[in-house]
Order: structure tokens, then C-alpha cells, then sequence
């Protein structure tokens, strides 16, 4: 068992992953929303805090105020990861799948291209771990597209189409869709999946950064079927938005072959 500490535990994963972590045998001693930097060093202090789950970000991929991006989700990771190392503490922490742009190579090798300062923030951080001299498990996980049954209500525009189009149906029985859905696919996986195989990794003691994803992509336009046919909705084709329009990834698709690897070692007391 782990005694965890959590940020971002307002969040959609965050909360998820406070509500399921005694499920996996963890308890969780501590939880944060945010950037709480004085209260969080009092409770390493105070209490045996084994491992840190970091959710804690600006997770909205369209926030344009960069000073704000930076500070939030690189120089808060960069200090909270490194006060994790000089008290010996296991660090996780969400990365993206944004991180791979447009590009159709997801391996975690890939050559980075991210689009949105959101993007840069997570993977300026990402090269930070893998250069930082680390005394303790750090652990990144690039998240593909992750969707559950309720939690996303605060989410807004950044909230998953499986919300989406489920809120769209039952308030307006019609489900709106970006034109040439059926050319947009996307890896989705859910919450619950996602963190099961988080929760794993707190069972090694091995560094680095891994995907975590389905293998398995969808379009936006099944999705949509599959909601709309579930709740007896219509399905109606807007215009995609000019803001989005140069950033918008027309696939992805995780490849687990590292992740697979490394769950094959994981021995689960």
C-alpha cells in the first residue's frame, strides 16, 4: 500500500483517482487542487507520504496566456518533482498525447511536434525529467483521449465528445459535429482503464515515459452514432472553428508496445 499524496484533485482524472485509490489498495493522505506550494511541503513534512500522483495542470488545449501555462504546468511540475527527489518520493505525472501534433508517428520516440503553448508546457516539462538527475521513480504518462461516465461537467469546450454529444442528445435530442467527422479519429480510453494501469506503475521502480491509450482509434462521426443511436438523438454538421482549424489532430492512436512491456514486469502483490 502507498500513501498518496494528489494535486488537481478537482479534476476530472484527479478526483477519479481519489475516489478509486483504495480500491487499489492506497490511501490517500493528502489532496490538492492546485499550486498549494507552502501547505503541500507541510504534509511531506507531517505525513509518510510514499508517492505523488500529479494531475494538477491548465489542461485546456485553446489557453492562449502562456505566462499563466508556464508557471502552472511547467514551474509548479519543476519544483514539486524535485522536492519529490530530495525526499525520496515516487513522482507520476500526466503528460499528452499532444505532444505528437500533427504527426502520425506515436511511439514515444517520435519526433515531438507540439502545436498549443499547452502542449509545449507538457513536453518542455518531459525533457526536464529526462535530463534531471533523479534519485527516485519518475513516471510520465502521455494520455490519449480520456472519457468517463460523469466528472466532465467542468470541462466545458475541453470536455470529451462521449459527454458532449451524451449532454446534446438528452437537452436538445440533436448532436452537432465538426464537418468531415468521419476523418477525424482518435485513441479514447476511459477513465477507469487509464487509471488501473497508473496505479500499476506504482508497483516499479522504473523511470521514463509511456503512452497510455487503447491502440484502438475511433472517429468522431462513430462516436456520435453510437450516442445518437443510444438515446434516439439526431446528428447535425457544423463548420469547424477557425481556432482550431490549424491545431486540430486528425489522428492518433497510441502505440503501447513500451507500456505492454513494462506491465509485463509489474509483479502485483
Amino acid at each position: 500500500m502507498a500513501n498518496l499524496l494528489i494535486t488537481g484533485s478537482k479534476g476530472f482524472i484527479g478526483s477519479h483517482a481519489v475516489k478509486q485509490a483504495h480500491k487499489y489498495g492506497h490511501e490517500v493522505l493528502s489532496a490538492f487542487d492546485w499550486v498549494e506550494r507552502n501547505k503541500i511541503s507541510e504534509v511531506f513534512h507531517i505525513f509518510p507520504v510514499d508517492a505523488v500522483m500529479h494531475f494538477g495542470a491548465i489542461s485546456s488545449t485553446t489557453e492562449t496566456d502562456i505566462e499563466k501555462i508556464m508557471y502552472q504546468n511547467y514551474d509548479f511540475s519543476v519544483w514539486l518533482s524535485k522536492l519529490c527527489n530530495d525526499l525520496k518520493i515516487h513522482f507520476q505525472w500526466s503528460s499528452s498525447a499532444s505532444i505528437y501534433g500533427l504527426g502520425t508517428d506515436f511511439e514515444e520516440t517520435a519526433r515531438p511536434d507540439p502545436k498549443t503553448p499547452y502542449a509545449w508546457s507538457k513536453y518542455l516539462f518531459e525533457r526536464f525529467t529526462t535530463h534531471y538527475s533523479w534519485r527516485i521513480p519518475v513516471q510520465g504518462f502521455r494520455y490519449f483521449n480520456v472519457y468517463g461516465d460523469d466528472g466532465e461537467e467542468h470541462k466545458g469546450d475541453q470536455a470529451s465528445p462521449y459527454f458532449k454529444f451524451k449532454k446534446q442528445a438528452l437537452e436538445t435530442g440533436i448532436i452537432k459535429v465538426f464537418e468531415n467527422s468521419h476523418e477525424y479519429f482518435r485513441d479514447f480510453i476511459h477513465i477507469d482503464t487509464l487509471l488501473e494501469t497508473q496505479f500499476k506503475f506504482l508497483n516499479t521502480r522504473k523511470s521514463g515515459i509511456w503512452n497510455i491509450g487503447t491502440g484502438t482509434p475511433k472517429s468522431f462521426l462513430q462516436v456520435a452514432e453510437e450516442v445518437a443511436e443510444k438515446y434516439n438523438a439526431q446528428i447535425e454538421i457544423i463548420p469547424m472553428p477557425d481556432n482550431l482549424k490549424n491545431s486540430y489532430q486528425k489522428y492518433t492512436c497510441a502505440d503501447l508496445t513500451k507500456l505492454n512491456k513494462t506491465l509485463s514486469t509489474i509483479c502485483i502483490n
